[in-house]
Parts: structure tokens; sequence; C-alpha cells
């Protein structure tokens, strides 16, 4: 419990900006940093088992910027933010290529699959940050309940899937702009035939787009909040647009005559990729500092934001099908053709225009959001602590947002949309399950209070709820369309209900929500870990392979760097801690006589 150990106005100013990137004891000599790795199994186990507390995230660790953000956003706000994070690229770029080539007019079915998927991890989401409203999000949620390794890999795939994700987004930004010009994407880009094919067109209208959406999300949290949902409110009526006119051109053949061509597995390897489109509405819970009441705005917030993005999806998802055979579909702009073929070319432009304002707030509500998320992991020391500085005028997280606007820029010069989608739903869907994982925890386990049988049961639940899920997933990627029978589903399912059975009839709660609590506890959580799990399954062995590479990155850096300055900093808060103890009960026999 060392990392949560600290307090005081010591503590608050720990680590800006001071003393180089790594201020810590293990980096202030190449002996001392020799000593450390040399000390590196020990302080793995330390760091592995130490679990932090809500108290201490919400308190000691925010205290780290030096200056409190701004409560300024309220349920609207947050509503907002919701569908400004997650209705843009997405949408408009892979419902075309996934309907042509994976689910055809099922690829509505795809978007609720995964809908339902986010909406579970949504719930799993709000409880945490009502009960820590602070601007870690899953990393701060992560390590109060499974530690700060766990929390560390997740964070690395969060800040990932935000730098990646934001890259592609800018890229598709320019595609759309040139549409809205009649122009092809590359006459706007950059060729350079020495590069990879993959990465020789180089776009600096999207470079130009990321740091000028830098800059708005530096001013001000509720500037951008106001400029988000005004750029939103013209998006949904774009969409509106979309569906009325759409629906005058529509066919119901188009959507009946074959509605799954290629079958249930079709269906659930396009929701793997569609939940692409769903990536965004977690940056929302890093703004739970910045939160009024958060309580009450967000559940509100959140909730209310999926709800109404899985309907637009799913809504829009039919109309395409409607308005075209789904081998007509085009891959790239699909309704931009569509209305096309259907003799409406002037309608392609109003289509260009709100997908430009979609993945605007797109792009905008990822800077907020990851900008927060490296503020958080700055401010327990894993990466340099200059990027927990919260500037006190702005009240905004300045070096942060610089360094994740910097590294999303140079990814969207050189790399486009089409090779990163599944390696950014692999992302998400991992911390998805590990937050799923975590709040199940949270409830059923307590430190010093849950007997050692019952956490042992706990921990053999878990272990039998991912191990079942895992192994349906292995049995539907093992066997071939249309084969296999449902003789081994029905063993693992069967596995998993009685896991999760077991763990609501079987082991205690140890902890109830204070405020506002997921319903159905275990069976949600157990569903979205199944979930989660099981759409990994269906994505492509090639982005696993690049996952695996990245992990082992995160690894080298954790144990070269993150690993000794976070260790430092834990044991040198646990220090002060005692010290200050030791020196309140000297004040206070003194203080009685």
């Amino acid at each position: 419990m060392a990392a949560s150990a600290g307090g005081g106005d010591g503590v608050r100013r720990r680590g800006c900006c001071g003393g180089g990137l790594f201020p810590e004891e293990s980096f202030r000599s190449w002996s001392a940093y020799g000593r450390a790795l040399l000390e590196t199994g020990p302080r793995l186990r330390d760091r592995a088992t130490a679990r932090s507390l809500d108290s201490a995230e919400v308190n000691e660790v925010r205290g780290r910027s030096g200056a409190d953000m701004k409560r300024t956003l309220t349920w609207w706000d947050l509503i907002w933010f919701g569908i400004g994070a997650v209705i843009g690229a997405g949408i408009f770029v892979l419902t075309g290529q996934e309907a042509k080539e994976a689910a055809g007019p099922a690829v509505v079915v795809s978007y609720a699959v995964s809908g339902v998927s986010a909406m579970l991890s949504v719930f799993c989401y709000t409880e945490f940050a009502v009960e820590i409203p602070v601007a870690g999000g899953s990393f701060a949620y992560l390590r109060v309940e499974l530690g700060d390794f766990m929390a560390f890999i997740a964070a690395g795939n969060i800040l990932l899937e935000y730098c990646i994700g934001g890259a592609a987004v800018a890229r598709s930004w320019t595609s759309y702009f040139a549409t809205l010009l009649d122009h092809h994407p590359n006459d706007f880009r950059v060729h350079v035939p020495s590069l990879s094919e993959d990465y020789s067109r180089l776009d600096p209208i999207a470079v130009a787009v990321v740091l000028l959406i830098c800059l708005f999300a530096v001013l001000s949290t509720k500037g951008s909040s106001r400029f988000n949902y005004v750029l939103s409110i013209v998006h949904l009526a774009v969409i509106v647009f979309i569906v009325v006119a759409g629906l005058t051109r529509a066919k119901a053949a188009n959507l009946t005559a074959d509605f799954a061509p290629f079958g249930a597995r079709g269906i659930f390897a396009a929701s793997a990729v569609l939940f692409f489109a769903y990536i965004g509405f977690d940056a929302v819970s890093t703004m739970a500092e910045e939160t009024r009441n958060p309580a009450r705005d967000i559940p509100i917030g959140l909730v209310g934001a999926m709800t109404l993005t899985t309907a637009i999806y799913c809504v829009l998802a039919v109309v395409l099908c409607l308005m075209q055979p789904y081998s007509e579909i085009d891959p790239d702009a699909p309704f931009s053709v569509a209305f096309t073929a259907a003799g409406m070319d002037w309608a392609k432009y109003i289509v260009a225009f709100g997908a430009l304002k979609g993945m605007t707030t797109v792009l905008l509500v990822s800077a907020v959001g990851q900008a927060r998320y490296l503020t958080h992991i700055a401010r327990t020391h894993m990466v340099p602590p200059c990027l927990a500085q919260v500037h006190p005028r702005l009240g905004t997280p300045l070096n942060a947002t610089v360094a994740m606007a910097l590294a999303t820029a140079v990814i969207a010069l050189f790399t486009d949309l089409g090779i990163l989608s599944n390696l950014l739903s692999i992302s998400t869907l991992f911390i998805f399950m590990l937050v799923a994982v975590a709040l199940l925890v949270r409830r059923y386990y307590v430190a010093g209070e849950t007997s050692a049988a019952d956490r042992n049961k706990l921990a053999a639940c878990l272990a039998a709820i991912m191990a079942s899920s895992v192994a349906t997933a292995a049995c539907w990627g093992a066997t071939s369309a249309g084969g296999g029978g449902w003789v081994p589903y029905a063993v693992t399912v069967a596995a998993w209900l009685a896991a999760t059975l077991f763990l609501q009839c079987g082991v205690p709660k140890a902890r109830a929500p204070k405020t506002w609590g997921v319903p159905l506890v275990p069976w949600l959580p157990a569903a979205s870990i199944f979930i989660n799990i099981f759409l990994l399954g269906s994505i492509d062995a090639a982005s696993f392979v690049r996952f695996g590479v990245w992990t082992a990155a995160l690894l080298a850096y954790y144990f070269l760097f993150g690993l000794h300055a976070s260790y430092d900093t834990a044991k040198a808060l646990a220090a002060e801690a005692d010290a200050a103890r030791v020196e309140e009960g000297a004040r206070k026999p003194g203080a009685g006589n």
C-alpha cells in the first residue's frame, strides 16, 4: 500500500518539472541506476502487488499536478462530449467497408453487438468515475483494484489507442475535405516514393488539424465543450438529413434479399472491427475531475451518450443498406457514393461536411481525454512527472496535451486508417475487459476485510470466467464457417454461467457503491468480459502480432524506467507520511500540557 501513502503540501508540489525527466533517486547517477536495475525483481513484486486507495488517487496523487483542474462541466457537457467523441470516422468509413466485405446488410446487427459490448463497459466506467473522479480514467481504476503493473500495461494501450486513432481520424479529415472540394485526397498529400507504400503519402493537412485542435484543448476545457456541442448539433442535423434523404431512395429488397451473406462469422468479425466506431467514450470518464457533480452528471452523461450513439449507428447502417445492394457499397466513402448512385450527387457535399464536423469533434474530445490520461500517469512518475503539470491560469494539462498532440501529428503525417482499425480495437477491447475484471474485484474484495478463503474463491471465479470466455472465442476462431457444431459452445458457455452463478451465490460482496453502481453484479461485468474476449477472438492474427510488439515495447520501458521511478516515488511518499505521523504524535503530548 505504499503507493497510497502520502499527503500534505509536501506531496502536492512533488515532481512538477524540477530535476529533469526522471528526478527520482534511482536516476541520480549511473551507479544508482545500476543498483536499481539489480533490484528489478523485488521492485516488480512490490509494484505488482501494491494497490492504491480511492482517497489517494482523489487527493494526494491529483495534488502532484501543482494546480487543480477547473470544475466547470455538467451532464449536458458530458453528453455532448460523449457524442462528439464517438460519432466520427467509424460510421462514415468503416460502415461501407464491413457491409461490403464482412457482414452485408447484417452490419446493423454488428453495430448492435458492438454497442451492447460498449454499453456494458460504459456501466463499469461510470461506477468507477463516480467513485474515483480523477483525470486518470481506467489507469486510476486499475491502479486501485489490480495494482501498478496492470495499470501501466493498460495505460500504454490506451495511449496507443488515442494516438493512432487520432492520427487515423485526422487523415480521414483530409479525405473528406478533398471530397468537399471535388479533389482526390492524394491531391493534398505529398508523395515520397522512397518510403514504404503504406507510409509514403505525407499528409500536412492532418498535421495542421491536429495542432489546431491541440490549441483549443489547451486554452479551455469549458470552451472546448461549447465548441464541441455546437459542432455536434450541426453534425446531428446532417445525420438527420442523411436518414430522411436516404429513406426517399430506399429499396426494401436491398436489405432483405440477402441479409447475412457471410453468416454469423461475418457479423461478429465486423463487430470486432466496428468497435472502433465506439472508441472515445472512455475519454469522457477522464473529465470526472472537472465535473461539478460527478455522482449525478457522469451516469447521465456517459449512459445517455452511448444510448444515443448506438441508436444513430444502427439507423444509419439500415439507411445505407436500403439505398444500395451491399455488393455495390463503396468501402471508402459509402454514403457519398450511395447518394451519387441514387441521383443525388449534390448530397455528397452535405455528407462530406457532416463527416468533417464529426471528425473534428472526435479529435477535440480525443485531445482532451488523452492529455488527462497522460497527466495522471505522470502523477505516479511512471512517465516523466513534468507531464503532470496543470497550467495555473488555464487550468488545463498543458505539457501532456502538447506531448500527445505532437505524437499524434507525427503518426498522422505518415499513416492511414486502413492498417490501424483492428489494432485499435484490440487495445480497446483489452482495456474494457480489464476494467470489468477490476469492477468485480472492487465489489468482492477489500484488503484487510475479505477473508483468504473468499479471496481465493473470487480468484477462482474470475479465472473460470476468463478461461471459459477465451475457450469460447478459441472455438469460434478454430471452426470454419458453418461447421464445428454447438457442443464446444455448450461446454464453454455453461462453464461461464456456472462460474458467474457461483460468484453471485458463493462469494459475499465486500463493498457496495456509495452513490451509483452497476446493476446486476456480477452478471453485467462478467458479460462484458465474455463479449470483449469473444470479439477479440474475431480479430486477425497479424493485428495480435502488432499488439504483442507494442506490449513488449511497453514492458521494456517499464522495466528500464517506469518501474524504478514509480517505486522511488511510492517509497518517498511513504517516508513523508511516516514522518508526518511521527511529528503529529510528538505534538499531541505538548498540546495536553
